[in-house]
């Protein structure tokens, strides 16, 4: 039997076959506002708020900005549905990049975590808030970095022998202290999008000559 618990902008549905899970996913298409994440049976579907999306996007673009001023070249995916069958596991980030493994996917437009790397990083907003825990899922996926907002904090974990440790550098960007982001955001909120992302490349050309 499925059961349903409710929070807010966010259903739990328990006893999930991996198949009702693919099919969900096929029915539901791309082009959708509610976002999926499933573990070994549980499945939350979560539609995100506008707070949620602000911060998603300006951290996906600081994470763009960084790249182009260190000349790092990497892929942006978004919230591609990654999923290992064999893993039971399965979800849609809120963003994520190849950096060190960039040149292994460019140009792809289909994976298969079978064969494919996973993304080398992957944004997550208000992990706490949401009610599956989403460290397992990634651990089982094999993305080695993530970069969790929440509540005006970046908390950096790293994939360290199939759990998720804290850390306090990016494996990504290891000589920047990606932890003042949060700080720098809330400085320029209010000035708009374009003055953030100057700010922000700014910080990172300081910190470089340093």
């Amino acid at each position: 039997m499925v059961t349903t618990f409710r929070r807010c902008d966010r259903i739990l549905l328990y006893d999930i076959s991996w198949q009702q899970f693919e099919a969900l996913l096929q029915d539901l298409g791309d082009h959708r506002a509610a976002r999926l994440a499933y573990d070994r049976g549980t499945l939350e579907i979560m539609t995100p708020l506008p707070e949620h999306e602000y911060y998603k996007e300006v951290l996906s673009e600081a994470t763009k900005e960084i790249a182009d001023v260190l000349e790092r070249d990497y892929e942006s995916y978004g919230s591609t549905t990654w999923r290992r069958q064999i893993q039971e596991a399965g979800l849609e980030p809120d963003n994520c990049f190849y950096f060190q493994n960039e040149f292994k996917v460019r140009g792809k437009l289909s994976f298969d975590l079978d064969r494919d790397p996973p993304p080398d990083l992957s944004l997550e907003i208000d992990l706490t808030s949401k009610s599956l825990n989403r460290l397992p899922i990634y651990a089982r996926l094999g993305v080695p970095e993530l970069w969790c907002y929440d509540d005006g904090q970046i908390t950096i974990y790293h994939l360290r022998q199939e759990a998720y440790v804290e850390a306090a550098n990016s494996l990504v960007f290891p000589q920047l202290p990606i932890r003042e982001l949060p700080q720098l955001i809330e400085e320029y909120r209010q000035q708009g999008r374009r003055a953030l992302r100057q700010a922000i490349r700014a910080w990172a050309q300081t910190h470089l000559q340093n």
